[in-house]
């Protein structure tokens, strides 16, 4: 089991319209999907970051999942053109992450 934590840095002011659309048609999407969804953040310092997590099984179901999502018509007509025009690309992180014996999300 893994983590993934997207760190995404939202252009020109529109972090709260990136949140409405992650939190009403993004996740909702995602999940239908298979994907875990395990939380949404907005920084407290940075105006332009907001960061999410999803939890996955393997690296067979991650691929799974990327192609079942990122690769349909609901994807490219929905929800690409609102990234393109919202996201800074350049400055995205994803880091994949395994969480220790101590840890609460597992």
């Amino acid at each position: 089991m893994f983590f993934e934590l997207r760190q995404y840095r939202i252009k020109d002011g529109k972090r709260d319209r990136w949140v409405k659309i992650m939190e009403e048609k993004i996740i909702p999407f995602q999940v239908s999907k298979g994907m875990v969804f395990v939380g949404s953040f907005v920084s407290m310092d940075e105006p332009d970051l907001y960061i999410w997590i999803r939890r996955f099984e393997s690296e067979e179901e991650a691929e799974r999942l990327y192609r079942e999502v990122y690769e349909s018509e609901f994807w490219k007509t929905e929800i690409k053109p609102y990234a393109d025009e919202m996201l800074d690309r350049e400055r995205m992180l994803v880091t994949r992450l395994a969480a220790t014996e101590k840890s609460v999300i597992r």
